[in-house]
């Protein structure tokens, strides 16, 4: 009986050992989580290389007003930056012989008007963008009083690089986006015939719209011009967020989900870039490739991860 009773309790005690050794054994290896991520799939759109360049405002035109005579301003009827309208009074010039003599000889004979004042009035319609002689003043024949810069002289000044000329094609008509964001349409002119010594670029000329030059735009204004260096009609590409690169920014590669819970490393070679697109060469992905787009920094070549926006898929997290 006591032998018995001895068994027994041995039993037991194997029996519950082996329970705490396997509940042990369960906790001890938990199942790892994934890293959170969103994914897209593989672009075919048309995508052109663009490359910025700087154009200047200006008017191209100015028209210097003359005295006609010798004599003294009455009357000045502009001001700096006034738009004035063609045929428009500027100044009133009273020469100088009326000046000395007038009151004096019409008293003897009425006849002479020497009191008659001379109307200078603007030849075109523009800005007074240089004021040089004010009502008072004596001035000499031909001398300078102000001068007008043509309303519709006003145009963009592109200085391109000589080596650019070659995508002249693809730029008759170039996007201008201005410092506060709002853009133009503007129409390349004929090259200046000179190149510049120094910087080898070579002047064209970019006309806008009547409507445009009515917004008032100032001389001297710095501009972005998008210059089209080549069009693709169809290629494969990733947004920029998809890609990432080493330090040295000598390699890309993308995180590609291989299953629903993995992703793999995969080297790319880059090609055009277009606003937040980038041209994928190789290696050659299929329509239905799912690219890590967010939560791939720092990932290792193979990651366990969790999907928690697809943009195909009906089940978003």
């Amino acid at each position: 009986m006591l032998i018995h009773k001895n068994t027994t309790l041995l039993l037991s005690m194997l029996i519950f050992g082996c329970h705490s050794q396997s509940s042990t054994t369960v906790e001890s290896t938990p199942v790892q989580p994934g890293t959170p991520v969103s994914v897209t799939s593989i672009g075919t759109n048309p995508m052109t290389e663009l490359v910025e360049l700087n154009a200047t405002s200006a008017f191209l035109q100015k028209t210097v007003v003359k005295s006609t005579a010798n004599g003294y301003l009455r009357d000045c009827k502009i001001q700096l930056g006034q738009l004035v309208q063609k045929g428009q009074l500027l100044y009133s010039l009273q020469n100088k012989e009326a000046s000395a003599l007038g009151n004096l000889v019409e008293t003897v004979d009425s006849t002479f008007h020497l009191n008659s004042l001379i109307q200078i009035r603007a030849n075109q319609a523009g800005y007074i963008s240089q004021l040089d002689q004010q009502a008072g003043d004596y001035v000499q024949d031909g001398e300078q009083l102000a001068v007008i810069s043509e309303v519709n002289s006003f145009a963009f000044v592109l200085d391109l690089p000589f080596e650019m000329r070659r995508y002249l094609p693809h730029n008759r008509t170039v996007e201008l986006i201005l410092p506060d964001s709002s853009k133009l349409q503007a129409t390349i002119t004929s090259p200046m015939p000179t190149v510049d010594p120094v910087s080898q670029t070579q002047r064209y000329v970019l006309k806008i719209s009547p409507q445009d030059r009515s917004k008032n735009l100032p001389e001297n204004l710095i501009v972005r011009v998008l210059w089209v260096k080549s069009i693709k009609p169809k290629v494969i590409s990733l947004p920029k967020a998809a890609i990432l690169t080493n330090e040295m920014q000598s390699e890309w590669w993308v995180m590609q989900l291989i299953n629903d819970s993995t992703a793999v490393r995969r080297t790319i070679q880059k090609g055009l870039e277009s606003g937040e697109q980038v041209e994928i060469l190789s290696p050659k992905f299929g329509l239905d490739d799912k690219i890590l787009l967010s939560g791939n920094f720092g990932l290792p070549d193979t990651a366990r991860v969790v999907v928690l926006f697809d943009p195909n898929s009906d089940n978003k997290q």
